[in-house]
């Protein structure tokens, strides 16, 4: 296991005053929890963060997540257990985070609106920019996986 090589809040706090707002602000959006984890989980999976994989597992499981449904996130076209805005939410949080190799299509953008409304489009992708930015810090600083731990309230 690697050490940490900065601890990010501590160092900065000022640096992560807007994620944290991004943060606040999709919380207090109404947009679905197990949709907000599912993004989370999912992006952090492409970009390979095993702190933020920690975190937003323990986060959905405290949501009322299956542990079927995260097992199966990375497979999530072929699996029968997600529903079709979860789906549209994971074909949008796959294409914004991989975004330098996408087109962000008419026909995705069509698809995604069909299923939210122009407010919860932009809570669904204020934490797809969220979650990334999370990810590049977490893997950038090496913060230590494992010890999230889920708010039990």
């Amino acid at each position: 296991m690697e050490k940490q090589r900065l601890n990010y809040g501590q160092v900065a706090p000022n640096g992560i005053k807007g994620l944290l707002e991004i943060e606040k602000y999709v919380s207090e959006s109404g947009l679905d929890r197990k949709i907000f984890e599912l993004v989370k989980m999912r992006a952090s999976q492409i970009n390979g963060c095993a702190y933020c994989l920690d975190m937003h597992s323990k986060d959905a499981r405290a949501e009322g997540e299956t542990e079927q449904r995260l097992y199966l996130l990375n497979a999530w076209r072929e699996a029968p257990f997600y529903s079709e805005n979860e789906r549209a939410a994971l074909a949008w949080t796959e294409t914004l985070t991989l975004i330098s190799e996408n087109d962000v299509s008419d026909d995705l953008y069509k698809e995604v609106s069909g299923y939210f409304d122009e407010e919860e489009l932009m809570a669904l992708t204020m934490t797809i920019i969220g979650i990334n930015g999370w990810n590049r810090l977490a893997i950038a600083f090496r913060t230590e996986v494992g010890t999230y731990k889920a708010d039990q309230s």
